[in-house]
């Protein structure tokens, strides 16, 4: 059986609520900072490998983790989050000020349409990174730990499920789905695969100290932030 556990990063300034900064460079908050450094005693073992996205709250989650157990973290091209809205549309706006710009990108509902020229990614080729991420799970080692990010991970448990991810009907139905998913900072969710048949996905609940936040904040221009 092969195992691959993903956590969602912990608790970002933009989560906290922060003025919008460039989607790679958003650190974790002061409240993100003390729940990765729980995160040593809060995950057992030692993993055969840490994966994080090439955004550096990703980076900063893991860092406490990999140096208690002395291990490098190393970037996978396929795991940074969803770029639904470009930094230069909502600079200096902060979560409130964001909030109807976002919702009005998931009301339409359009797949193909790229909010901005900069950054910022149609939900297609979004839900091609996840399912190219999905075709390639099988190579990974047995103990693998993923340090991401939570709208990428809804969507690969949305697919492990066997729902779909093409059209403007899948994407309503993911987003209602996603909101409702729980996925707090520092969430960990468990996949599993026996042999060469299909993953399964289950929750699995951190202890910390540190209170997180609730479920997915529906605000943040990049996924979850």
């Amino acid at each position: 059986m092969t195992i691959i556990r993903f956590i969602r990063h912990a608790e970002s300034q933009a989560n906290a609520g922060g003025v919008t900064m460039p989607n790679a460079v958003i650190p974790l908050s002061p409240r993100g900072q003390a729940q990765a450094a729980q995160l040593p005693e809060a995950l057992a073992g030692i993993p055969t490998q840490v994966l994080v996205s090439g955004f550096l709250r990703t980076h900063q989650t893991a860092a406490p983790f990999c140096a208690h157990r002395r291990i490098l973290a190393q970037e996978h091209p396929l795991l940074y989050e969803f770029c639904t809205l470009d930094t230069a549309l909502i600079a200096g706006l902060d979560a409130v000020g964001r909030r109807p710009i976002v919702e009005d990108y998931w009301a339409q509902a359009n797949p193909e349409v790229r909010m901005g020229a900069g950054e910022a990614e149609s939900f297609h080729t979004f839900a091609g990174r996840v399912e190219a991420f999905l075709d390639q799970m099988h190579a990974l080692e047995d103990g693998t730990l993923v340090f991401g990010h939570g709208m990428w991970l809804a969507l690969l448990v949305w697919r492990v499920l066997g729902f779909k991810s093409q059209g403007s009907a899948a994407m309503r139905n993911f987003r209602r789905f996603q909101l409702a998913l729980p996925m707090p900072n520092c969430a960990q969710y468990v996949f599993a695969r026996e042999g060469s048949g299909h993953w399964s996905v289950r929750y699995d609940a951190l202890s910390l100290g540190v209170p997180v936040a609730g479920p997915l904040d529906s605000t943040e221009p990049c996924g979850d932030a």
